[in-house]
């Protein structure tokens, strides 16, 4: 098959996550370098492909599709041979569950958190912070009595949850109250195939 493009910027969890899933998949890719910091995503020839103007953008073959989570479903459902994303209706709606955190509290807590110590945004810390610790004891509490976010096997949920999560100290949210979200963390890294995103020495990460 041909490879499939990923316009993608290292430091995007967005972005990573459709790297990770191309990755644990073993697609081949050609990745396309988007320099966010210079403004290139909001540029004429990008819009054409996402008009939202953000990564990660895959082109399979001349379909072109945008936002992370679509993403991950399409791969699982075209590549994934039946693993990563269930056909039964319980199945599919526990990882839409997830996915819908992953776009909600996830987005709103770890990953802005994140955004303001590595990239400059203007979110209120204590804020995102707070929402990031209130998300995290949930999740810590969930996977208690379960090794992935859906069940005993991995999913996009995972997927999904993982970049933000693994990198939520650079954003100053520390993860050494979460026993069971930091094991979950190296169950994901366990996984044939993983690759991981660049750390930033941003946050909490600077004392490490």
């Amino acid at each position: 098959m041909n490879p499939i493009k990923l316009y993608h910027f290292p430091l995007s969890g967005h972005a990573h996550r459709v790297q990770l899933m191309l990755s644990l998949l073993g697609l081949p890719v050609e990745v396309v370098f988007v320099d966010l910091a210079k403004g290139e995503q909001k540029q004429a020839d990008f819009l054409a492909i996402n008009a939202f103007g953000q990564v990660p953008v895959i082109d399979d073959d001349g379909m072109v599709l945008a936002d992370s989570n679509a993403i991950l479903v399409y791969l699982a459902s075209k590549y994934g041979k039946g693993h990563w994303l269930p056909t039964d209706p319980v199945g599919v709606a526990r990882v839409q569950r997830w996915l819908s955190v992953a776009a909600g509290p996830l987005h709103a807590g770890p990953a802005a958190a994140r955004l303001i110590t590595v990239f400059g945004a203007p979110y209120n810390a204590e804020e995102v912070i707070a929402r990031s610790h209130s998300l995290l004891k949930v999740i810590d509490q969930h996977l208690s009595s379960s090794a992935y976010l859906t069940g005993d096997v991995a999913t996009i949920a995972d997927v999904a949850g993982y970049s933000y999560i693994a990198h939520a100290p650079e954003g100053n949210v520390s993860l050494e109250d979460y026993p069971h979200v930091r094991a979950w963390l190296g169950r994901i890294e366990a996984l044939p195939g993983f690759v991981g995103m660049p750390r930033t020495v941003a946050g909490l990460q600077q004392h490490v």
